[in-house]
């Protein structure tokens, strides 16, 4: 399956644009935010999920696939996501998230994680497109950065 990059260009500006949406309610002060970030994360577990079919051989691999689903990770990577993380948007103060306070009384933490996952995502990048055994070899540290943080910063469900 190919992805085309307008499609990926067009689903980031869906995302980008829920930020300008006028707030209609009170209740709903970071609902634009949350959207927003929400969008980031099902567009990264999109692109991961393309990868992991790969690895797990439910579908073909495919050099250009994976290179565009790896570059599309590494991209969503390099957004500048502050906009969609105000104080008080956690699980505890307002409905429709599932981010736990605990994310903002350690922002040094969620920023080494976020570094983390940038360097799994370019590595992922790197290889993704030189073979199924190079791509599966950088699937662990890419998964196992995600897993980070939201094991310690998501509510499970």
């Amino acid at each position: 399956m190919r992805i085309r990059p307008t499609i990926g260009a067009a689903l980031l500006a869906a995302a980008t644009a829920a930020l300008a949406l006028p707030l209609t309610a009170q209740e709903s002060e970071f609902k634009a935010q949350i959207t927003a970030r929400q969008s980031q994360m099902r567009l990264y577990a999109f692109n991961i999920s393309q990868l992991g079919a790969m690895a797990k051989g439910m579908v073909p691999y495919d050099a250009a696939a994976a290179t565009a689903a790896a570059n599309n990770i590494a991209t969503l990577t390099r957004l500048n996501a502050a906009a969609m993380w105000p104080a008080g948007s956690d699980n505890f103060s307002t409905e429709g998230t599932r981010a736990l306070p605990e994310l903002w009384d350690n922002m040094a933490d969620v920023q080494q994680k976020g570094m983390a996952l940038a360097k799994a995502a370019d590595a992922m990048a790197a290889v993704a497109g030189n073979g199924l055994d190079e791509m599966r070899a950088a699937m662990g540290p890419l998964g196992g950065a995600c897993g980070a943080c939201h094991k310690a910063y998501r509510q499970p469900q």
